[in-house]
């Protein structure tokens, strides 16, 4: 296994790379000056799907055109600095197949930040990673689109199996001798379903897109902290305004499972989190956004002044 310091210096150099190829498709997005047809748009979430930042929209990214099976592929970068040294760096891409289908992947890279040091001072047991790695592929299907059966009403309705894989909490359950198992952290994969509605509102002064949904998971901070063996149903959803032709303001919630056991000033039980986000579309292809958020505990301190920046481009 390379060193934590061998793979930082690897994922600083990937971020280095991507932000250098975003701001190069920015330059040339805006000095081309593209006639805006379909607004670039829903951005890709932490996880990896068409939604916001921290939930999704029933909305599929960047579906085929009509009469073609594939659309164009389109990646998301995010980073979300939590505090305390933790911070969070997503790379996701999606490809939707026909106006159907929405496949994606992602990678989170989190940074344990000084839980490490807290768990060696507590417990005098040190832990060899710092961070942790979760791969998420996504599968989503769009069962009903918007104002389908020539009803207005009619949300768009979507349909996703999420599998998740860790592939460092084993290790650090192992450093702290199955202490993760011993509350409830019994695994390093896990299945989340989601179902999602949403409806763009247009008979306002601005339109309005609302979206809810229902996840069921095992999952733990994401999956970041691994997976139990009690699966929960929880909900989730937003509000986006459309301020301008190009700025959208938005709120969201997001409900979580919290079902370990608490070990006070290391793994804090999970709050429920709320954000607020804006994002900018700079073009028909490039999306850019910033969000703050109000996470409540996670792991051993508060992240109530969250904050994250990302982008989205469509090919």
């Amino acid at each position: 296994m390379k060193s934590f310091k061998t793979k930082k210096k690897l994922a600083s150099g990937a971020a280095v790379l991507v932000a250098s190829i975003l701001t190069l498709a920015v330059a040339q997005g805006v000095a081309a000056q593209e006639e805006q047809s379909a607004p670039p748009l829903p951005l890709h979430s932490v996880e990896g799907t068409g939604g916001v930042f921290s939930t999704q929209s029933a909305y599929l990214v960047n579906p085929a055109k009509e009469g073609e099976v594939f659309g164009m592929p389109s990646v998301g970068v995010l980073h979300v600095h939590l505090g305390k040294g933790k911070d969070l760096e997503t790379f996701s891409v999606t490809e939707t197949l026909w106006d159907r289908v929405e496949l994606g992947y992602a990678f989170n890279y989190a940074d344990f930040g000084d839980l490490p040091q807290d768990i060696e001072r507590i417990t005098g047991i040190r832990i060899g990673d710092q961070y942790v790695g979760l791969h998420n592929v996504n599968a989503r299907l769009a069962l009903m689109k918007d104002g389908d059966f020539d009803q207005a009403w009619v949300p768009a309705l979507t349909f996703g199996v999420h599998y998740k894989y860790n592939d460092t909490i084993n290790d650090a359950n192992d450093d702290l001798m199955g202490g993760l198992r011993a509350i409830g952290i019994d695994d390093n994969d896990g299945v989340d379903f989601t179902l999602y509605a949403s409806k763009m509102i247009t008979n306002l002064p601005r339109p309005v897109m609302v979206s809810a949904g229902i996840r069921a998971t095992e999952a733990a901070h994401l999956g970041l902290l691994g997976f139990t063996n009690d699966r929960k149903v929880v909900g989730e959803g937003s509000i986006c305004v459309f301020a301008t032709d190009r700025i959208i303001l938005a709120a969201e919630y997001r409900q979580k499972p919290n079902e370990y056991d608490e070990v006070p000033g290391l793994f804090e039980e999970e709050d429920d989190w709320w954000t607020l986000c804006a994002a900018y579309i700079v073009n028909d292809r490039i999306t850019l956004g910033a969000g703050y958020g109000h996470f409540g505990q996670v792991l051993n301190h508060e992240a109530n002044s969250a904050w994250g920046v990302k982008a989205k481009i469509e090919f």
